[in-house]
């Protein structure tokens, strides 16, 4: 089967990187062939390279992270708080952490969540265990939904989103068919050595609280 032929009109941004010789070994210069200034400039793949990825787009304007996976060191952080301190994580040091990200403070969900941990805040801290909710509200928002709600568990602000980019829990989401960048409802359950011991991705509130409560007794 011959490799297929890409083709872009002259003033492509990528003919301009063939001009100066540098096309990241996509493609081999060897192939290229330029016909009429008004014909597209056509190339043509090296061998072994994947079609479907586009070498203009494939890093362009992202900051790609390692993905944490359970095991991996958690990324220390320092955010202003709901009681008017900063938190960080060696504040943790030698104790167990449940650290939950959410969405949006005093919305429905997020409301119930938030709950749910205050209520078993108790039962954590007979395991050894602190709570520790983040977001990317402001701690003017935060102290309304703390003081409205009565919790008790400690509220985070990450409005720069460094903390929620580091937990990779920033990300693009969808609703009523809109795209918009915000926080995946996470949590993770880090160890006395602050090491990720558990990660709960795509978090369901119901039942959720003691589910990772019973993970913190285990740990």
């Amino acid at each position: 089967m011959r490799d297929p032929v890409w083709s872009c009109p002259v003033g492509h941004p990528l003919v301009r990187v063939i001009g100066s010789y540098k096309v990241a070994g996509l493609v081999d210069l060897t192939s290229v062939s330029i016909g009429h200034p008004r014909m597209p400039l056509r190339l043509r793949p090296k061998a072994g390279f994947h079609r479907q990825i586009d070498p203009l787009k494939a890093t362009k304007g992202r900051h790609m992270t390692k993905a944490l996976v359970e095991g991996s060191k958690a990324p220390a952080f320092t955010l202003p708080g709901s009681d008017g301190n900063n938190i960080s994580l060696s504040d943790f040091k030698g104790c167990k952490l449940v650290l939950y990200f959410y969405p949006k403070a005093d919305t429905p969900g997020c409301t119930q969540e938030a709950i749910d941990f205050s209520r078993l805040k108790t039962a954590f801290e007979k395991v050894g265990a602190s709570v520790l909710g983040v977001s990317a509200d402001p701690v003017k928002a935060l102290d309304k939904f703390r003081t409205k709600h009565g919790l008790s568990v400690g509220l985070g602000s990450d409005e720069t989103h460094a903390m929620l980019e580091a937990y990779g829990v920033w990300g693009q989401k969808s609703m009523f068919g809109k795209t918009y960048m915000g926080v995946n409802r996470t949590t993770f359950l880090i160890g006395p050595e602050g090491r990720i011991a558990k990660i709960w991705p795509k978090v369901k509130v119901p039942g959720h609280a003691k589910e990772v409560l019973e993970a913190a007794k285990a740990l």
